[in-house]
């Protein structure tokens, strides 16, 4: 089938190396990393699927280079430690056998050492060596590296690339970019020192042209080197896209490719990584604003995931190659699925940041819409059955589409009930916030999917215990989901009342000055939706937070946005009356407040629809409840519980 993206799927030649097509796998930790800092199997997994799915190159995330200096709990490649040698090698055998490039990330976090650890109170024990002495914003004292010390890290980028080609890397990434220690020398903001290595711009960047130049010592010509650098580090003081093009040009000889990404570690975090309030391709600009100025190949990355406009990127000499982490979670096939000209079957990242948020808390990786991720030595292919059976799924939100698409994959005879006139239950309403589009997709692509993959579906149709069994299922995966929590506040029933769950069809019926109640993640968008419509908008939470049951990465977003939108949040503070155009609260003080509210938004919470899931628990020899009608959570569990509720049948 021909593709739909020509210029997308077209080679590359770097060096003496061609690559398949312009879709790179960009850095990403790993599934997990052991205790002695060695790559497992687990991780190779990890990495594997990437190269299955088409990627052209795989890149390994961050190996830190010389521990004595940083000391995070990420990759350590030497010959030292039994297992390390072995660890890459295998990772990078395993994506070379799929048609995929391999590649390494090379890294120091510098001044930001500890990054990688779990429990975060071992930072204490830790040294954190930058380019100059100073103070972390955390409160941490950071010592200026010695010249000594500079050598010896230099040093250490050579020998760990010399590791790196011997076990089968066939490209290397310098990480020079998100403030880590490359970084640091290269900013006016960290780099204060008056020998060599700071002042003027050739001088910081002496570290990074050292460590270039043992790095292609290491590997000889020929051998790809890829660059990583923010080409700008939005933030004051720090360097601008001016001299981010200085930087490329100072750098270029030495490498390869240059990997513009955007952002400093700890200054902008949803600047490296585009959040959902974001455009897609935010960071683009500066990208093609370097290849203007330089002679060697440029990629782009951050928050890319749509084949059009990555093929406009690369058509339009924007940039020579498009680079993804996110997206190929949600989906590792989706480079295959471009050159198939399949990019309708394509599921999008969500943006959510499930992925980055596991990783500070329980050390793995896991996404929203992809069940297998982090887990994949537990398979990543869907293994059809020796008896097909009759399978029920009662339900059609993202938990429901997963577990019949899943099913019929596996050979089952798929019947889909859902009670309302379309699929994707919750999510479906999500489409009207622009930055939450891609839920709403997600449920779309779920939904294709199943009509490809033979699923009977029927819309309108209720399941009861009656039409189950009339329909003699072997099996029903009960996804029924779950109903607003309407709590009895006199007027709140009023026609200014809307339904959170109901926004995407009564959004034109909002006027003037909104109040939202619940301050859950719910409420929180919705709050900084009106806000960005010009609202005056003021949200009461019970709780001592808003977004509490946001994701520790998502949340100082979500709070950042309220604050930008101007959004009025109301902590620990109760909704006693709806009035016609005014809206009354207590404190937790308990003094009585009102406040102007031409229209009322209830996001109060869901309840599990727990009756209507009961009565069918003994309609067929198995029956699987999951998702929201177990107990109201998120799209993670719900399609998590969905997938393998399906493999179990």
């Amino acid at each position: 089938m021909p593709t739909n993206h020509p210029h997308l799927c077209e080679p590359i030649r770097v060096g003496n190396v061609v690559f398949r097509n312009r879709m790179f796998s960009a850095p990403v930790g790993g599934a997990e990393i052991t205790a002695d800092c060695c790559i497992d199997r687990s991780t190779t997994a990890f990495y594997e699927l990437r190269a299955q799915g088409g990627a052209a190159n795989v890149t390994a995330s961050e190996c830190m280079v010389h521990p004595a200096t940083d000391a995070s709990h990420a990759f350590h490649l030497n010959t030292t430690q039994p297992g390390s040698l072995s660890g890459f090698a295998h990772t990078a055998d395993a994506i070379m056998r799929h048609g995929a490039i391999p590649s390494l990330e090379l890294s120091h976090s510098g001044q930001f050492a500890g990054t990688y650890l779990t429990d975060k109170s071992k930072k204490e024990g830790l040294a954190q060596f930058g380019p100059s002495d100073g103070t972390r914003t955390d409160g941490h004292p950071v010592k200026a590296l010695t010249k000594a010390q500079i050598d010896d890290i230099v040093a250490a980028y050579g020998q760990t690339a010399a590791l790196a080609k011997r076990v089968g890397f066939q490209m290397l990434m310098v990480h020079g970019g998100h403030g880590w220690l490359i970084n640091q020398f290269l900013s006016p903001y960290f780099n204060k020192r008056t020998d060599e290595y700071g002042g003027s711009l050739e001088n910081r960047a002496r570290f990074a042209c050292e460590v270039l130049n043992a790095v292609r010592a290491a590997v000889g010509k020929g051998f790809p080197i890829e660059f990583r650098m923010s080409g700008s580090e939005f933030f004051e003081g720090g360097y601008d896209l001016d001299e981010g093009v200085r930087i490329a040009q100072l750098l270029e000889s030495r490498v390869d490719i240059l990997h513009v990404s955007a952002g400093s570690y700890q200054r902008g975090f949803s600047i490296t990584h585009p959040s959902q309030f974001r455009a897609h391709g935010c960071n683009v600009y500066l990208a093609a604003e370097i290849k203007k100025h330089v002679s060697i190949p440029v990629a782009t990355v951050g928050g890319l995931n749509d084949p059009d406009q990555m093929e406009e990127i690369i058509a339009s000499g924007q940039a020579d190659i498009v680079e993804m982490a996110r997206a190929l979670m949600a989906d590792p096939f989706l480079p295959r699925k471009v050159m198939a000209g399949a990019d309708d079957e394509i599921l999008p990242c969500l943006r959510c940041f499930v992925c980055m948020a596991e990783r500070p808390v329980t050390a793995t990786r896991s996404c929203a819409v992809n069940p297998v991720i982090g887990r994949e030595l537990d398979g990543t292919e869907v293994v059809p059955v020796l008896n097909p059976k009759r399978v029920l799924v009662a339900g059609g939100g993202p938990g429901g589409l997963k577990a019949a698409l899943t099913a019929a994959e596996r050979g089952h005879e798929v019947i889909l009930c859902e009670a309302e006139d379309s699929l994707g239950g919750i999510s479906k309403g999500e489409v009207v916030l622009p930055f939450k589009r891609e839920m709403a997709d997600n449920a779309r692509v779920l939904g294709l999917l199943c009509e490809r993959a033979g699923v009977d579906i029927r819309l309108n149709t209720r399941v009861t215990p009656e039409v189950a069994r009339e329909i003699a299922p072997d099996a029903i995966i009960v996804a029924v989901g779950s109903e607003s929590i309407v709590p009895p506040i006199p007027g709140i029933n009023s026609l200014h009342v809307i339904g959170a769950t109901e926004l995407y069809l009564r959004a034109d019926e909002a006027k003037g000055d909104i109040a939202v109640i619940g301050g859950g993640l719910s409420g929180t968008e919705a709050a900084i939706w009106f806000g960005m419509q010009g609202h005056k908008v003021t949200l009461l939470s019970m709780e001592t937070e808003v977004a509490p049951d946001a994701n520790i990465r998502q949340r100082p977003i979500l709070l950042s946005e309220l604050e930008e939108q101007q959004v009025t949040a109301l902590t620990q503070s109760t909704c006693t009356k709806i009035g016609e155009g005014s809206l009354s609260y207590k404190d937790a003080d308990g003094a009585e407040h009102t406040i102007k509210a031409d229209t009322v938004i209830l996001a109060a919470g869901q309840r599990a629809r727990r009756a209507d899931a009961d009565a069918l628990r003994d309609c067929a020899p198995f029956v699987r409840l999951i998702g929201d009608c177990v107990r109201p959570s998120n799209v993670t569990i719900a399609t998590t519980q969905g997938y393998h509720a399906a493999l179990d049948i």
